[in-house]
């Protein structure tokens, strides 16, 4: 579930978002307009889960083209969001941009909820009963900055979302293929489509007005999770990146592989990188797949140095696959389903604790850990405690003493030993028991 905030510019939405989500993602700051592009974050409230995004503030008919572009960012998030939040300011009172904003909301015919911020104390809080007038039913008085009254308010929004139980798992693996603008996701999900001869069906999307198509490759169910965005918005004109982005957030929370998608003819470019990094803060599986590579004028070591330049880019995502295809001609296109069904097999590896001891046992023998405030590091013994991602406990003496540079080469060295291609990895570093010590 989608829960986005609207407002006018200045009435504390990135203040709140930041409340919500427990972070700092959103600037804040005084001056109206400070957000421009929509911020996503993850809200856990009394065991319930959903995802919030922050937009910037609603200027309607401006011709200013920066304040143009935060109304269709605020118009994408109506179409995608499944419950709204309306913050409005309780100094200000309600004004003529709270009323048209309420005004198009009711036309939405989608849960809303007024949050009146600012609320600092209990006179605000009485003044709270003004925004009733905007005709959106209950009034939620709160203040973003110290959270006073955020408790009843994300009561209400826990009760606008959908019994847990009415949620559907689906049992394929998911691959979500994303990418900028333009790059052929479209026409590499329809070479895959085609390429198969038992499609099974075609399913409702997580993310609204995709369809994401279900097929069988190699007797197993995978699940192409559609974010291309080619429905047609008759409110967005400009924001194409900006929708991009916003189904991108979705199908990467939502799916087990993270395809990768860059344009041969550009190659890789910092947002890709951005995206790469945050599908691996999720712990998703990750390829790389360079399209449009029948467009490129090929020498012997063409391919090599491609490869060889991308890599030099992604530093620490040394260990993502990269596949060159072309989905126009289907030339390799089928090695896509090849690789992800190959990194969720590699996510679910469990290996054996005495194998995995005696293998790292070697790797530190070679290069021990530097010492730490003048003591010796040991390492005594390693235990995979989780998969799909895959995570292994490092048992010390000293954990706080494991830097990241030594992690790194523990990282590597049993990505060499046991693959994990495509799967992002976590070692945490734990103290012995007193028994151990």
């Amino acid at each position: 579930m989608l829960v986005a905030i609207v407002g006018r510019p200045n009435v504390g939405k990135s203040t709140l978002f930041n409340r919500l989500t427990e972070t700092r993602q959103a600037i804040v700051h005084d001056a109206p307009g400070v957000t421009r592009d929509r911020v996503y974050g993850q809200v856990l409230w009394n065991g319930r889960e959903f995802a919030l995004v922050d937009t910037g503030g609603y200027v309607p008919r401006s011709a200013d083209r920066f304040e143009r572009a935060i109304r269709e960012q605020v118009e994408i998030a109506l179409v995608e969001a499944d419950i709204i939040l309306l913050v409005t300011d309780i100094t200000a009172g309600v004004t003529d941009l709270d009323e048209e904003m309420a005004r198009m909301l009711r036309r939405s015919k989608k849960p809303v909820l007024v949050v009146a911020n600012k609320a600092d104390n209990q006179q605000r809080r009485w003044d709270a009963a003004s925004m009733y007038s905007l005709g959106l039913g209950e009034v939620y008085p709160v203040s973003a900055t110290n959270g006073m009254g955020t408790g009843d308010f994300l009561d209400a929004v826990t009760a606008e979302l959908p019994a847990e139980e009415a949620i559907e798992e689906d049992t394929g693996v998911r691959v979500a293929l994303i990418g900028r603008p333009n790059v052929g996701k479209s026409q590499l999900t329809n070479t895959l489509l085609r390429q198969e001869r038992s499609i099974v069906t075609e399913i409702s999307g997580t993310t609204r007005d995709a369809v994401d198509a279900k097929l069988i490759h190699n007797d197993q169910e995978v699940i192409l999770v559609d974010t291309a965005g080619l429905r047609r918005r008759t409110k967005v004109h400009e924001n194409v990146e900006f929708y991009a982005t916003l189904r991108t957030e979705r199908a990467i929370r939502n799916c087990d592989v993270a395809v990768l998608i860059i344009d041969a003819t550009i190659g890789l470019e910092a947002q890709d990188i951005h995206v790469l990094k945050e599908a691996e803060v999720l712990k998703k599986g990750l390829v790389i797949v360079v399209n449009k590579w029948d467009l490129i004028e090929k020498e012997t070591n063409t391919a090599r140095d491609t490869e060889k330049a991308i890599r030099e880019r992604l530093q620490t995502l040394d260990y993502v696959p990269i596949l060159f295809v072309s989905a126009l001609t289907g030339k390799r296109a089928h090695r896509v389903l090849d690789v992800c069904l190959e990194i969720m097999q590699s996510a679910v590896t469990r290996i054996p604790t005495s194998e995995l001891n005696q293998t790292m046992q070697r790797v530190i023998f070679r290069h021990h850990p530097p010492s730490w405030r003048g003591r010796h590091v040991q390492i005594k013994y390693v235990s995979q405690v989780g998969v799909s991602p895959p995570l292994f406990a490092f048992f010390c003496n000293h954990p706080q003493g494991i830097g990241t540079g030594y992690a790194r080469y523990l990282e590597n060295q049993l990505r060499e030993a046991y693959g994990f291609e495509g799967v992002p990895v976590t070692l945490a570093f734990r103290r012995k028991s007193p028994k151990e010590e």
